[in-house]
C-alpha cells in the first residue's frame, strides 16, 4: 500500500461520500476519534491522515505520518528530532500532496482538520490546494488571533473557533466538534447546485465606494451575454481575482476598482501584492481598468490610524473601515504604478480615467473631492503609460456615473470579440 492507496472499506462504503480528516493523532487523537465517530454516525466514509511527528498515534490512521513525510521527501524520524517549525512546514507539504492525490482519485469529497496554530497551518495549506467548492473546514484555536487571512488565503476554507483548547472532549468542546462534523456531513451530502451557464465569465473588481458604477457595468455585460463574477477589493479580493484569472476561468477582466495599490503604497489594511494588474496580461485575456478608489487609504477604526495621518481628511465609512485621503505626491506615484504595470501587458488593455472623481466620496461636492491630487495621478499616468500597448480613455465624469462604467463594459466586450475573431 502506498500513501495514495488507503485501505478500501466494504463495498457499501465506496458509495458513501468521504471526508478526509487531517491532523496530529499524538496530541489530538481523542478529539479526532470523536469527530470520526460523529461523521460515521452521519453515514459518511472517513479517511484519517496522521500528521503528528512525536508520540504514538492514539489510533491507527488510514494514511500514516511516515507516508505523509515520504510525500514531502522527508524522514519522519529526522523530523521528530528536529525543530517544530521544520516539522510543521514539511508535514504541510506532505499533507498537500496526499490530499490533492486523494481528491484526484475521487477519494475526497470534503476535508476537516482540528488543531492549534501548527495543526491549523498544516490543514490550511493542504486544504487550500483543493478546488473552490470542495467542502473544507478547520476547528482551530488560532481563529481568534485575527490572522485568519493567513490560513484561508484565496480559498473557501471555513474556520470554526474552537473556543477552548483542543484538549479533550468535554461539555464545551464536544458540541463544537460535533457541529463541525455535522457541518461537513451536510456539505458533502447536500444536493449540488445546478448552475450550468454557457456564457463566458468575466471578473470585475468592486468596493463599497464604487458599487453603483460596477453594478451598472455588470447589468450591461449581462445584456451582452456574459456572466460577471464580482470580487470585493479587500486585499484578499485582489489576490483571489488574480489567482482565478491565472487559472483560466475568465474571458476578460473589468478592473474598475484598483484601490488596493494605495494601501500597498502607503500602508493601509487592504494591500495588494506587487503582481496586481498583471494577471490578465499573463493569462492572455483583455483587461479594461480604471482608478477606482485610488483616492483613499483604508484602516479599521479611527484609533488604528497612524499619527502621521492626523492632519488628513478622514471619514468613517462603516464600523469596520475608516478611510484617509491620499495626497498629491502619493497620487502621482500611484499613477506611475498603474501605468507601469499595465504597460507590461501584451494583451488588449484599456485604462479609463474618471476626471470628476474616483469614488463615491471623491465626486464633486463630496469630502474627498481633490482636483489637485486627482490631476497629479492623471498627469503621471499620461506621462508613464505606453500608448502603443494601452488605450487611454478619459471621460469628464465621476466613476459611479453609469455612462462611465458602461463605456468600460462596451470596450471590454469589443476587445473580447476582436480576440475571438483573431483566434478563429
Amino acid at each position: 500500500m502506498t500513501i495514495l492507496d488507503p485501505p478500501q472499506g466494504p463495498g457499501q462504503e465506496d458509495a458513501l461520500p468521504t471526508v478526509v480528516l487531517v491532523g496530529c493523532l499524538d496530541t489530538k487523537g481523542e478529539e479526532f476519534a470523536y469527530v470520526k465517530d460523529r461523521l460515521k454516525s452521519e453515514n459518511i466514509n472517513v479517511l484519517v491522515v496522521d500528521t503528528g511527528v512525536l508520540g504514538a498515534p492514539a489510533f491507527t490512521p488510514d494514511i500514516g505520518r511516515d507516508q505523509v513525510a515520504d510525500a514531502a521527501a522527508a524522514n519522519i524520524s529526522e523530523l521528530a528530532a528536529g525543530t517544530g517549525a521544520v516539522a510543521v512546514d514539511t508535514m504541510a507539504t506532505g499533507a498537500t500532496e496526499v490530499i490533492t492525490k486523494l481528491f484526484a482519485d475521487g477519494k475526497c469529497d470534503g476535508a476537516l482538520a482540528l488543531g492549534g496554530t501548527g495543526g491549523t497551518s498544516i490543514g490550511a495549506r493542504a486544504f487550500r490546494a483543493l478546488p473552490l467548492g470542495v467542502p473544507k473546514a478547520i476547528v482551530s484555536t488560532a481563529v481568534v488571533t485575527g490572522n485568519a487571512a493567513a490560513y484561508v488565503g484565496q480559498s473557501d476554507l471555513v474556520l470554526f473557533p474552537a473556543v477552548t483548547d483542543i484538549a479533550g472532549v468535554n461539555r464545551i468542546s464536544g458540541p463544537i466538534l460535533a457541529n463541525a462534523a455535522a457541518a461537513l456531513a451536510g456539505m458533502v451530502t447536500a444536493t449540488k447546485p445546478t448552475l450550468d451557464d454557457a456564457r463566458p465569465m468575466l471578473a470585475a473588481s468592486m468596493f463599497g465606494v464604487t458599487t453603483p458604477g460596477v453594478t451598472a457595468a455588470r447589468k450591461r455585460l449581462d445584456q451582452l451575454g456574459y456572466e460577471v463574477i464580482v470580487f470585493h477589493m479587500t486585499g484578499v479580493g485582489g489576490r483571489t481575482l488574480e489567482r482565478l484569472v491565472s487559472e483560466g476561468h475568465f474571458a476578460g477582466v473589468l478592473d474598475v476598482t484598483t484601490h488596493e495599490l494605495a494601501d500597498e503604497l502607503v500602508g493601509g489594511v487592504f494591500p495588494c501584492r506587487p503582481d496586481r494588474l498583471t494577471g490578465p496580461g499573463k493569462a492572455h485575456i483583455p483587461h479594461v481598468v480604471s482608478t477606482g478608489a485610488l483616492d483613499m487609504i483604508n484602516f479599521h477604526t479611527p484609533d488604528t490610524i497612524p499619527k502621521r495621518f492626523a492632519d488628513r481628511q478622514t471619514m468613517v465609512h462603516n464600523p469596520a473601515v475608516t478611510i484617509v485621503r491620499t495626497l498629491p505626491h502619493e497620487a502621482a506615484e500611484l499613477g506611475k504604478r498603474v501605468a507601469s504595470r499595465l504597460s507590461s501587458s501584451s494583451m488588449r488593455t484599456a485604462l479609463y480615467l474618471p476626471l470628476q472623481g474616483m469614488s463615491e466620496y471623491g465626486a464633486p461636492g463630496q469630502p474627498f473631492h481633490d482636483p489637485e491630487a486627482d490631476a497629479a495621478m492623471f498627469d503621471a499616468i499620461r506621462a508613464t503609460l505606453d500608448l502603443s500597448r494601452v488605450e487611454l480613455i478619459e471621460m469628464d465624469t465621476h466613476i459611479n456615473d453609469p455612462a462611465f462604467t458602461e463605456a468600460m463594459a462596451e470596450t471590454l466586450h469589443t476587445y473580447i470579440a476582436q480576440e475571438t475573431d483573431r483566434i478563429r
